[in-house]
């Protein structure tokens, strides 16, 4: 029997073209969340009822967003580009609304808690907290992984290299995967509009401008966000991430170090406690990939082997879907949190 909630709650969603968006817009409608009203914003907007995007099989107008549209409402989800989610975002706690940023824009902003449901969201309880940071998809699956093993395991170090897929750039990331794939198999000629080197069948690093020991900016923006969200820990961790020709989903391989030596079966009982993975015993046929996650909300986790020469160490493969399971589904899980009704 579902729960009945005796409150309903004013929600808008503010950036509406971006794949995140999207699947904010689409978990809202598959979940039990109970919505009074459901409005969308979107800066780009400049014709009152130019713009259409449906909820529910219902069509619904995209306004541009103005402080007062937001007065009345109890959680605003926070979409658009930089500019725009801060300035309605540092609005919430004058106009009392919740809001949550799904985009980064408040990354590095320390007074804003970054918050992953399960791991860190006891923050929450304080109720003088009116905006929260959705973490980037690789830090919630790996925080989520490294907090679980860590609650009965004494994990002292740990180390990844992600699989990046192009949908971390939005629609420009898509379309450019799937326009030079189509090219190169049609012995055609592309001029690269958006990577630094060809995308369609290839893989390299991130190229950005790097940072202290040789790390790019972003990694650096991933180890500390997750830092940060397993505050308490104390786990040596490090990252670095690849750039590789799929659309959507992250696959990691992850080392895990432990104080002392254990077994697979110690690794594998604390895994299967946290109800948001999808374990697969070292005896499965079934193969951990992109394709199986696309879409699902759980992060699956496999092919689990001890370290060679080290025993007290690990190697897992994860992989979870970077919109659903890596954002959506955790944006969810703080909305209810933040409402009340978690």
């Amino acid at each position: 029997m579902s729960k009945v909630f005796s409150r309903q709650f004013r929600v808008a969603l503010i950036g509406t073209g971006s794949l995140v968006a999207q699947e904010i817009r689409e978990a809202l409608a598959a979940s039990s969340l109970p919505l009074k009203s459901i409005e969308f914003y979107d800066p780009g907007v400049e014709e009152e009822y130019s713009q259409l995007t449906e909820f529910k099989g219902e069509a619904k107008v995209i306004h541009h967003p103005d402080s007062y549209l937001l007065e009345g409402l109890d959680l605003v989800f926070l979409a658009a580009d930089r500019q725009t989610n801060l300035k309605f975002g540092r609005l919430a706690r004058d106009k009392g609304f919740r809001a949550i940023d799904l985009v980064g824009s408040f990354c590095g902003e320390g007074e804003v808690p970054v918050v992953v449901a399960g791991v860190n969201d006891q923050i929450l309880d304080n109720k003088e907290i009116w905006l929260v940071a959705n973490p980037q998809p690789v830090s919630i699956i790996l925080s989520q992984v490294l907090f679980t093993l860590a609650r009965s395991l004494p994990v002292v170090r740990a180390l990844s290299v992600g699989l990046q897929p192009v949908s971390v750039f939005d629609q420009v990331g898509l379309e450019e995967l799937a326009e030079e794939s189509f090219a190169l198999l049609s012995g055609e000629n592309y001029e690269r509009k958006f990577f630094p080197e060809q995308i369609a069948f290839n893989s390299f690093p991130l190229s950005e401008k790097t940072a202290p020991a040789g790390l790019v900016f972003k990694e650096v923006q991933f180890e500390q966000e997750i830092k940060k969200i397993l505050t308490g820990k104390d786990i040596n961790f490090t990252l670095s991430v690849v750039q590789v020709p799929v659309f959507h989903g992250y696959s990691l391989m992850l080392y895990t170090e432990l104080a002392e030596k254990r077994e697979v079966a110690d690794i594998e009982n604390a895994l299967k406690r946290n109800r948001l993975f999808k374990y697969f015993p070292a005896d499965s046929s079934q193969l951990i990939s992109n394709r199986l996650v696309a879409g699902k909300n759980e992060i699956f986790i496999g092919h689990l082997r001890k370290a060679v020469d080290k025993p007290e160490g690990f190697w897992l493969w994860v992989a979870a879907d970077n919109l659903s399971a890596g954002s959506a589904s955790n944006a969810l899980s703080l909305a209810r949190k933040m409402l009340g009704i978690g």
